[in-house]
């Protein structure tokens, strides 16, 4: 079994970095474990607590429940994965079954934050994009799937994202094996990337 993190700040293109290798393996072969499916469950706060939430500090996420399923794939165990809703700010009753497969994919904005998490990765990937690039990107993807207006989405990024980006995010491109700058637009970069993970689980 092979295990990836791959973290970045929110806009890096992440998501781009996941597509790519997920397009060179088979896909019996690899499981994507979302960090956002790990958020704390708020059942027992109201629905005004729960969107006072900062889902961008590392207090917001369930670190015991990721790390203890990520260890149990590594021990070949299936688990069942949470489910979120960003709608209700809470778990869903729902869980994702996952078995134990050759390659693990953890993903999120702090996925290389928890040093116990990072101990069980033997791949760690920080995916970087300029400030500027990312706000962009923000922008574009809030006010068409979240209903947001560019307004909302800036004054988000100033009070919220873009400091917990410089406390806890960035700080966590000191543990990668692999920074991969200009995010999912360096085609060179992640052909390295999937030419290494192949050649890694297939030598």
């Amino acid at each position: 079994m092979y295990i990836i993190g791959i973290a970045g700040g929110t806009g890096s293109g992440k998501t781009t970095v996941v597509k790519k290798i997920l397009e060179a393996l088979p896909t019996d072969k690899v499981a994507l474990i979302p960090q956002d499916s790990y958020y704390n469950d708020n059942t027992h706060l109201s629905m005004e607590e729960r969107r006072k939430i900062n889902f961008d500090h590392p207090d917001a996420f369930d670190w015991d429940l990721l790390t203890r399923q990520i260890q149990d794939l590594r021990e070949h165990k299936p688990i069942e994965q949470p489910t979120y809703s960003y709608l209700i700010c809470n778990r869903l009753p729902e869980t994702v079954h996952i078995e134990p497969c050759e390659v693990i994919i953890i993903e999120g904005i702090m996925a290389l934050w928890k040093k116990e998490l990072r101990e069980l990765m033997d791949l760690k990937i920080f995916v970087d994009a300029d400030p500027d690039e990312r706000l962009i990107r923000v922008i574009q993807r809030d006010t068409l799937e979240r209903g947001r207006t560019p307004q909302m989405v800036i004054d988000r990024y100033l009070d919220v994202l873009k400091p917990m980006h410089e406390d806890f995010i960035e700080p966590t491109k000191r543990y990668a094996d692999l920074v991969i700058p200009m995010g999912g637009a360096n085609r060179k970069a992640i052909e390295i990337m999937r030419s290494y993970i192949i050649h890694r689980l297939h030598p």
